[in-house]
């Protein structure tokens, strides 16, 4: 059969297609929005029309190419747009759809406990006992506890500089559990006014099942540690049975986890309407100022927490950085640290750190070496505050950052588990916790930063902990670079 004429091939007029459509939303989008942002009330219907037309028109677009897709990150993203439109657009019915960010958050708190309970427990007692582990993990653990409170330390400093969420102090965020009045604050405040002797006290645990039925994180950590450790005394015989079901069990709430995820995008745009309809688009500012304190937050650390031990440890630097280059690109392209984790370990073996210490610090590192994650926990939760307009003293942010070195370990692998984290922290913290959802929208831009630090941060500690033991060997293939 004879063809005549040109046809471009399907796929690539298809994704040219897309990419045109991407573009035209996005223009549409900033323009709808930055119209809407300049008005000063006088600017007539038209104008108005204008801006509400050109923020449909986006949304409808974003809309048909988010259905090509199946990522939470883009259909999180096609809320953000969405809530913010509905917020400004039907201010009345947005005010209504706060329910579903309460939802959400009720979701969380009600697998937190049991979650951390059953990953805490099964990743300190599948280490066991034997002399030669339990030195090279006290020495990983110096150095993970060392960087990790640098970073927290950091966060800190980077958000009580910037103050990113003073802005946002305008009545739009109070604690569903607590009525606005003259004394909320002193309400707030009183769990951080404890005295050291009675939050060690407080730390303990009375009983598992209290403090898992009235969500004591803290309480539920610290019972999770002590058992992991009886649990690494047994011999493998006795514990495989309870690993086994601690396997399983964990299995299960990763998996409840990710269900309830789904639920995400419905929180973020719901909070985004809520607080859009009830303050204005001022609220992205504050979110704005909180990512880019974020990323210089992670340079700060960088100098500060990681550049001083590589030095100190003697880490041949340009070698180690050719390295540790592919499992960070990997991290910060997927927004997830665990996504490098194969190909950090094949390439710090390269590098000259033994196998054996590769296969223990790494993995390890995963659970108790999250420092990108420490780092955005402090940030976010003294954002939290500033938002509420909550002071908080130095005093009661390193309790606050003492409680985070705890509930900030054994969540990897977790999907959102720095969320989950932060929500224990807010919670037990007192902290008002609706503007949670909120940063969900913008969790995508500040996760691609974040597990990219948790990625090369662990392969340094293989790396430190080597030179540590003596063991580090640079390969002949690296020296002769």
């Amino acid at each position: 059969m004879r063809k005549t004429g040109f046809a471009l091939p399907n796929p690539w007029h298809r994704n040219l297609s897309k990419k045109y459509l991407l573009v035209a939303g996005v223009v549409l989008c900033v323009l709808g929005f930055t119209m809407s942002a300049l008005e000063n009330g006088q600017s007539g219907f038209f104008v108005h029309g204008l801006a509400m037309g050109a923020r449909v028109a986006s949304l409808v677009l974003f809309a048909w190419l988010t259905l090509q897709r199946r990522s939470l990150t883009v259909w999180i993203f096609w809320s953000m747009i969405a809530g913010l439109t509905i917020g400004l657009d039907a201010a009345h019915f947005a005010l209504h759809l706060r329910v579903f960010s309460d939802l959400f958050l009720r979701l969380i708190e009600m697998i937190m406990a049991p979650l951390i309970l059953g990953v805490l427990i099964a990743g300190i007692g599948a280490h066991g006992n034997s002399r030669d582990v339990s030195r090279l993990a006290f020495r990983s653990f110096v150095y993970f506890e060392a960087l990790t409170t640098i970073a927290l330390i950091v966060g800190l400093l980077a958000i009580n500089i910037s103050k990113a969420g003073v802005g946002l102090e305008r009545g739009e965020i109070h604690s569903s559990q607590v009525a606005p009045s003259e004394d909320q604050s002193h309400t707030v405040l009183q769990p951080m006014q404890l005295t050291w002797d009675r939050f060690l006290l407080n730390a303990v645990p009375e009983n598992l099942a209290k403090s898992i039925a009235e969500n004591h994180i803290l309480q539920v950590v610290v019972f999770a540690i002590l058992f992991g450790i009886a649990l690494g005394r047994l011999n493998e015989e006795r514990k495989r049975p309870i690993m086994e079901f601690l396997d399983s069990f964990t299995g299960v709430m990763f998996q409840l986890t990710n269900l309830i995820m789904y639920t995400a995008p419905f929180a973020v745009g719901g909070a985004l309407a809520y607080t859009v309809a009830h303050s204005g688009l001022g609220v992205m500012i504050g979110l704005s100022k909180l990512v880019l304190t974020l990323y210089v937050a992670i340079a700060a650390f960088i100098v500060c927490g990681m550049l001083p031990a590589a030095l100190l440890a003697r880490v041949p630097l340009r070698r180690f950085l050719t390295a540790v280059a592919e499992p960070a690109a990997i991290a910060f392209a997927t927004s997830t640290s665990e996504a490098a984790l194969p190909i950090a370990m094949e390439r710090m073996e390269e590098l000259g750190v033994p196998g054996k210490i590769v296969g223990f610090v790494i993995p390890t590192g995963y659970s108790f070496n999250l420092a990108g994650s420490a780092l955005y926990l402090s940030l976010a939760a003294v954002f939290l505050a500033q938002a509420g307009g909550i002071h908080l003293g130095w005093t009661q942010q390193l309790t606050m950052l003492g409680t985070m070195m705890l509930t900030s370990k054994g969540v990897a692998g977790v999907p959102r588990a720095v969320f989950i984290v932060l929500m224990t922290t807010a919670s037990s913290s007192q902290l008002p916790i609706e503007i949670l959802p909120l940063l969900l929208g913008v969790d995508a831009l500040m996760d691609m930063g974040r597990a990219t630090i948790n990625a090369a941060g662990n392969c340094l500690a293989s790396v430190v902990v080597a030179q540590w033991e003596g063991q580090f060997v640079l390969s002949a293939a690296k020296a002769n670079e």
